[in-house]
């Protein structure tokens, strides 16, 4: 698969309603490094993981940390939850877009069926600004039957207030975990595929772990491909359609592995990265920088002639 033109991109918007197209121009073309590329700032941990995520950079505890990172170093967008988007981001409305996220959970309870249930609405995105709702999809967990018509109702409120949906399409459970793992290339490819089938314009994927021995779990052929990790990530991103694709950073891990992994989402036809923990657990100086060497390596990798 080839990197996608700029002219590439616009026929995307060019599929959807006008509200929906001209909300997903901003994010890839008004705001962060343009060029129809994403760069995205999740500040959603504090529910997701608990306050442990502070600790390497103690200054990042205060919301305030995060806003104005993603606000001064040029963000297509920050993606939050309901509390953090009414008490913070009316200091930074108009300065960067925002991302709703209606749903989410603790990790204190076990994986093995997980479920992320809303607290909040896509009405409540259009209240505070938002450019785009965001939803955590549980794929193959052993409630998506609960998950899949939760997020019906919040993709139909999406076209019907012309909201762009970006779905966290995560492999989750007792019945993933049996097939190889929450990270195998068979299970990242198949989240890739629902999210895009379920109604994503986006798709935020963790990154495919190419691994022998836990991969002879996966259901043929995936059991038996021979891969290197680039291919598992194209293939990835060729699974997800026309739905735009963000590649996860996950954990902090240094700079020349944060930096390989936005080339390589980018060779392999994505339209950028969605990385939290990699850049505010930096202290501020080396958060800016790795920030200034993301978007390079973005628009380094973006065709501009069709």
């Amino acid at each position: 698969m080839e990197l996608k033109s700029l002219t590439e991109q616009k026929s995307l918007l060019a599929t959807l309603p006008p509200g929906k197209r001209a909300r997903l121009h901003r994010l890839l073309f008004e705001f962060g490094p343009g060029n129809g590329t994403l760069m995205l700032l999740p500040i959603d941990q504090g529910i997701e993981h608990g306050p442990r995520d502070f600790f390497p950079n103690p200054a990042s505890k205060d919301p305030d940390y995060q806003f104005r990172l993603a606000a001064e170093a040029g963000y297509s967008a920050l993606a939050c939850q309901i509390g953090m988007a009414e008490k913070y981001y009316p200091d930074y409305a108009g300065r960067v877009p925002l991302i709703l996220k209606v749903n989410g959970k603790t990790d204190l309870p076990s994986s093995a069926k997980s479920f992320s249930s809303c607290n909040s609405s896509v009405e409540d995105g259009v209240r505070l600004g938002a450019d785009a709702i965001g939803y955590t999809l549980y794929v193959g967990s052993a409630r998506q039957d609960e998950d899949l018509a939760q997020l019906r109702q919040v993709r139909q409120d999406c076209d019907r207030f012309g909201m762009p949906l970006v779905i966290w399409a995560y492999p989750r459970g007792e019945f993933v975990d049996a097939k190889g793992g929450a990270n195998s290339f068979y299970a990242i490819d198949y989240a890739a595929r629902m999210a895009m089938e379920m109604g994503a314009d986006i798709v935020k994927l963790n990154m495919p772990v190419v691994d022998a021995k836990k991969d002879k779990d996966a259901p043929a052929p995936y059991n038996e491909m021979e891969i290197d990790q680039a291919e598992a990530i194209r293939q990835c991103v060729e699974s997800a359609g026309r739905a735009l694709v963000v590649l996860s950073g996950g954990s902090r891990t240094d700079d020349e592995t944060v930096l390989l992994h936005t080339r390589e989402v980018m060779e392999a036809g994505g339209s950028g990265v969605i990385f939290g923990r990699n850049v505010w657990q930096r202290e501020w100086t080396e958060a800016l920088a790795i920030v200034d060497q993301i978007k390079g390596s973005l628009l380094s990798n973006v065709r501009r002639t069709p």
